[in-house]
């Protein structure tokens, strides 16, 4: 556990670590000096630090949580469809609610206001002239009128004589409320319809009260609607006591001394519901609620009014079917047939396209599950996994190429690996050819020989040798048609052929004195050699001399290689050419020329990878430039004379790799 704590403790970050001193920080003020300016200083910067801590938890755990494929898209689902749909169907939920309890409250107040109205038709017959005594017309529109209106009281001021319908009705105009008005009235904690008249015989007055039970039964089946009072409450005073509620004062009435304005809510009156809620038809058919303010006068005093809170409690499906009026109209049950019909379709196509959706989502993360699965195989080495193609879609022609991808590098791992034995092999081939060439130059009195030769790949098919054989001096310059390895092996052979021939020539000329070596014969028996041994396309150019210190005389045959230059004085003298390639045809005959040197003379012999590559415009070196350039640096030794040569031919050509071996070799008369 410790060493987990201390780790954790490693992985955090400088802003954790912030939020770990200041909250330990926090709780030490807390229990050492609380209520003070640091602590709640110190609060304050530990729940900011906090919040953020918290921010950046929830994007780590945000970030680990969508890293696999099929939650993030679960989560682009979810923002992209899902959250639009809450949405759209919050939003028309509440448009539903607001649409239903407008329409439940519009259903009340019309036929509330219908009935108010219909007051001012009973003011209008009490004050209308008729044969019938005044008594009679008051008893027969009361009579009339109480069927609707339950508890409604009449007060009739004519000729100075007032009569009331019921008799003991406690109730009377107050003053200074104006003529032919009407409407609501709130008096004593309840609320009343009222309608005023006068005219020139009198005075009249009818008032209905509206309690709980009447305005329930307005609409039967609606549900129940009351008036809301406010009760006012008194707060406990100074001593402790609790002062009783009060009925709820006017609008326009000043407060109660010693009355805080604390209420709440009630029916007016006191009223209990009448009219419970129907029974919901199922699930779905909530109650609603809402309340439509309208303007009440004062009674007390009639020139003030307060508003009045009209709260109607209700049913979805009752609100419907006193819509549609179902039973007495065939339309309005075709109507709510049809919505229930697109209700059930709509949902058919919300759960289809939930199943595609969530197979289409399934073949997504399948095939990026596959092809992750595979690459986690590739990375192991395992070049033989196929993850498995279904359907002829984008994700199928990707899982098809990364099949064929891991197939490709399967193969193409073995031809690296064919590749890798190959270069070793060759490398191995490199180390034994740079034994062939001579390892240091010749201890030689009367001639000062130097070979360089830079191969154009690992191993060259350039060919340079010197040796000493009795008292005399070979040298040797080839260029083997090709590159690479069987160049490299058409090379060796030749120096082995070459060497044998020396070493043959030497016995002969030892057991038989006075013989001389014939550079005809030997390029003649090497000819018969290599065309014997290698097939016909394999040949080489060859250069061969043999240099006698006695006589100074260097005797040479140029079987159709590059003529050499003798650079004399500072002006070149080339060597003749005394035959074709060797290799390639049995019956090729070779001539042998002579050369006496003079000191200070410098042959120089070289392939056609120093005088036939190109620049960027397609110009050879040429033997010219070499030529010159040789001439030039006659005076040097012999080595910065080749590393001139060769840095020239490489900044003729302007490219890194070379496109031919060079080969140079210098012998200088002492």
């Amino acid at each position: 556990m410790k060493l987990k704590l201390q780790s954790l403790w490693r992985r955090a970050g400088k802003l954790e670590k912030a939020f770990l001193g200041a909250l330990l920080l926090y709780l030490i003020l807390l229990a050492v000096w609380p209520a003070s300016g640091l602590e709640t200083f110190v609060a304050f910067v530990t729940y900011v630090l906090g919040g953020w801590v918290a921010l950046r938890l929830l994007r780590i755990g945000v970030r680990k949580a969508t890293w696999r494929l099929r939650y993030r898209l679960i989560a682009a689902y979810v923002f992209i469809a899902v959250l639009p749909i809450l949405l759209i169907l919050t939003l028309v939920g509440l448009g539903g609610y607001m649409l239903a309890t407008q329409v439940a409250v519009y259903l009340v107040r019309s036929e509330l206001d219908r009935r108010v109205a219909s007051l001012e038709s009973a003011v209008e017959v009490l004050g209308a002239p008729g044969d019938d005594s005044p008594d009679g017309i008051l008893a027969r529109t009361a009579v009339a009128y109480e069927k609707r209106f339950p508890g409604i009281a009449f007060v009739v001021q004519e000729k100075g004589k007032v009569r009331r319908w019921p008799e003991n009705a406690a109730i009377s105009a107050p003053e200074h409320l104006p003529l032919n008005s009407g409407g609501l009235a709130e008096l004593d904690g309840r609320y009343y319809a009222w309608h005023y008249a006068g005219t020139d015989g009198g005075k009249y007055l009818v008032i209905a009260p509206l309690s709980r039970r009447y305005l329930s039964g307005m609409m039967p089946g609606i549900g129940d609607v009351y008036f809301l009072q406010r009760d006012f409450v008194a707060s406990s005073d100074a001593s402790g006591e609790v002062k009783p509620k009060t009925r709820t004062p006017s609008m326009s009435s000043k407060a109660v001394p010693g009355y805080p304005q604390n209420f709440h809510f009630t029916p007016a009156g006191g009223d209990a519901p009448h009219a419970a809620l129907p029974p919901p038809v199922n699930r779905f058919d909530l109650p609603v609620q809402w309340g439509s303010f309208t303007r009440a006068v004062d009674w007390a005093h009639p020139d003030h009014t307060e508003p009045a809170l009209l709260v109607v409690r209700a049913r979805l499906s009752s609100i419907l079917a006193a819509i549609l009026t179902q039973g007495g109209d065939m339309s309005g049950g075709a109507l709510l047939i049809t919505f229930y019909v697109l209700t059930v379709a709509f949902l058919i196509v919300g759960i289809a396209g939930l199943a595609i959706g969530i197979s289409m989502s399934r073949s997504i993360t399948g095939a990026v599950h596959s092809l992750y699965a595979g690459t986690q195989r590739v990375m192991s080495g395992d070049f033989s996994h196929l993850i498995p193609v279904s359907g002829r879609d984008q994700l199928a022609e990707l899982s098809s190429s990364f099949n064929s991808m891991t197939q490709n590098l399967e193969r193409l791992l073995v031809v690296a690996k064919e590749k890798e034995r190959m270069e070793t092999e060759i490398e191995i081939a490199r180390g034994v050819q740079d034994q062939l060439y001579p390892k240091a130059p010749p201890s030689f009195e009367g001639l000062q020989v130097l070979g360089v030769c830079h191969p154009a790949r690992t191993v060259s098919g350039d060919y340079y040798d010197y040796q000493l054989v009795d008292g005399k001096l070979a040298i040797a310059i080839g260029d083997v048609a090709g590159k690479g390895i069987s160049a490299a092996l058409l090379m060796a052979t030749i120096q082995a052929a070459m060497r044998m021939e020396l070493r043959a020539s030497a016995d002969l000329a030892a057991s038989m004195n006075g013989l001389r070596f014939s550079t005809a014969r030997m390029v003649s028996e090497l000819n018969q050699q290599l065309y014997a041994t290698t097939s016909p396309e394999k040949y080489a150019t060859f250069f061969f001399a043999i240099y006698d210190q006695a006589t100074g005389v260097i005797t040479y045959t140029n079987a159709g290689h590059l003529q050499p230059v003798l650079i004399r004085d500072g002006a070149p003298i080339r060597l003749d050419v005394n035959g074709t390639i060797v290799g390639a045809f049995p019956f090729s005959k070779y001539e042998e020329s002579k050369l006496k040197l003079q000191s200070g003379d410098l042959l120089v012999c070289y392939t056609d990878g120093i005088s036939e590559p190109e620049n960027e415009y397609g110009e050879m070196f040429g033997e010219e430039r070499l030529i010159e350039l040789v001439a030039k640096n006659a005076s040097r030794d012999d080595a910065a004379i080749i590393d001139s040569v060769m840095e020239a031919v490489r900044q003729w050509t302007g490219v890194p790799e070379l496109s031919d071996d060079m080969t140079l070799l210098l012998a200088r008369k002492r």
